[in-house]
């Protein structure tokens, strides 16, 4: 029997040589091919594009040469390539689907497809639920393939190199011209990653001094997670300190989450810089709207949306959540603490380009330093602290920890009283003091998550231990 492919939250992801193969990669085209025959979309080309992982390029063009065998055309982008430029290209030419190749910010073990619907979204459980059941009735008796060169010379399948179409993008919507007389040094971390071209480009065009680590192709990712945190982005935090640089940027494998380093050295949280960025777009730029977070992201936000008369939206994890509420909402900013933020006019997923962009075009408008636009955020708004943790468990104890704790609520001890319960993703629990923790299952890996937010990093503390020691992590 063929291997179980399941949609998370973040797409397929798997361990590469088990369940992510060459196999189940053309599966899940063929899939995908028979979905838009059956939408009779198939006059509109599949976008495919991938990352820097072990073998992303074979499985791109694996994927390419069943669409293309199905008779559907394909645009290929051969080079590695932000997910968001691929979602800005599924956009800009109209397709109806898009496709990345990528297990973002995971292990170097692992690799994904990310399935992208039309407008350049992340496809939503209406579509992954049925495609996932689709596929997994599949056999290689079903799998229709040409080969490479074929596919291209029949004319189905376009390569595309080029990535100015999306930098051009970003260019038009930032302050060039402030950005080029504020002489800022930049230092660029794309963490072995695919943001290099696309940022450097950018900064450079804006006249900053840019310095670039981390930059050429290492499947390994140099031995550390490619996600953009307070641990993996020490060596940035020394660079930025010791070149005297205005900003550290960081970007996960993808370049769809985005990392900062101030000019302190410190780093700062994605949830910090959604606030910055928010009150930044609400109070310099003129703009004015709500905003939208997952429910594991800081309330901070809802503080800001408030002081100006506006909403701050509450949405599950899985940023097409946050994309969805935008765009019903009207919402200036949505985002969430893992890293990915999108802003209105831009594509409805998450740009760490673009976010890194605007947070220059921020810093040299305001004519201050990161730390300092921080507190002066911290003197109107205060200050909250979240710590966040995750749990590994033996595979045959996760129906018994999800029963008690999705269903029977079986909640810990946590010495603060409780205003309310929320079960809209895992179980959410709201303080009477403002503090907030929530326990969910990972949707991408065999994870427990717990993110807690209190007035200080002590009392979050205590509250992830009360876990913990609850459900004997």
């Amino acid at each position: 029997m063929a291997d179980e492919i399941e949609f998370g939250t973040g797409g397929w992801r798997a361990v590469i040589a088990d369940t992510f193969t060459k196999t189940n990669v053309r599966r899940v085209a063929q899939g995908l091919a028979d979905r838009i025959h059956d939408e009779q979309v198939d006059d509109r080309p599949v976008v495919i594009g991938y990352d820097q992982r072990f073998l992303s390029p074979e499985f791109a063009w694996w994927a390419a040469e069943v669409l293309a065998g199905n008779g559907i055309g394909v645009r290929v982008i051969d080079r590695p390539a932000p997910t968001p430029m691929i979602m800005w290209t599924v956009r800009d030419k109209g397709c109806a689907y898009g496709m990345a190749i990528t297990a973002s910010h995971n292990p170097a073990t692992y690799n994904g497809i990310k399935i992208f619907t039309e407008g350049g979204r992340d496809a939503e459980v209406e579509v992954t639920a049925p495609l996932q059941e689709h596929v997994n009735r599949l056999t290689d008796a079903d799998i229709r393939s040409v080969g490479r060169a074929e596919a291209v010379d029949s004319g189905l399948v376009t390569v595309q190199t080029s990535m100015n179409w999306y930098i051009d993008s970003i260019l038009d919507q930032v302050d060039l011209d402030t950005i080029r007389h504020a002489h800022l040094k930049i230092v660029l971390d794309p963490m072995f990653g695919v943001s290099k071209t696309c940022l450097q480009t950018i900064l450079l065009t804006a006249r900053c001094d840019v310095d670039t680590i981390h930059e050429r192709r290492d499947t390994l990712f140099g031995g550390r997670l490619p996600s953009p945190n307070s641990k993996t982005l020490k060596a940035l935090a020394g660079v930025v300190v010791e070149r005297d640089a205005d900003l550290g940027i960081a970007t996960d494998g993808d370049a769809d989450r985005l990392g900062i380093i101030d000019d302190q050295g410190n780093f700062l949280h994605p949830n910090q810089i959604l606030v910055l960025l928010y009150s930044y777009l609400l109070e310099e730029k003129g703009w004015t709207g709500p905003c939208v977070r997952n429910l594991a992201t800081t309330h901070l936000l809802d503080r800001v949306a408030e002081a100006h008369g506006q909403t701050c939206y509450e949405v599950p994890v899985g940023f097409k959540w946050v994309s969805a509420k935008m765009a019903e909402t009207g919402a200036v900013i949505g985002g969430e603490s893992s890293g990915g933020l999108t802003v209105k006019g831009h594509i409805a997923g998450k740009d760490g380009v673009y976010a890194g962009t605007l947070l220059v075009e921020m810093i040299a408008r305001k004519g201050k330093s990161l730390s300092r636009i921080y507190a002066d955020i911290e003197e109107r708004y205060g200050h909250l602290e979240m710590i966040e943790d995750d749990f590994s468990f033996a595979p045959e104890a996760k129906e018994g920890l999800k029963k008690r704790i999705y269903v029977d609520q079986d909640l810990p001890d946590f010495g603060v009283e409780i205003d309310h319960v929320s079960d809209m993703d895992g179980v959410k629990v709201y303080f009477r003091n403002g503090g907030w923790i929530i326990v969910r299952f990972s949707g991408t890996e065999p994870l427990l998550r717990v993110f807690c937010e209190m007035p200080d990093a002590a009392s979050a503390q205590r509250c992830i231990d009360a876990v913990v020691a609850k459900y004997r992590l």
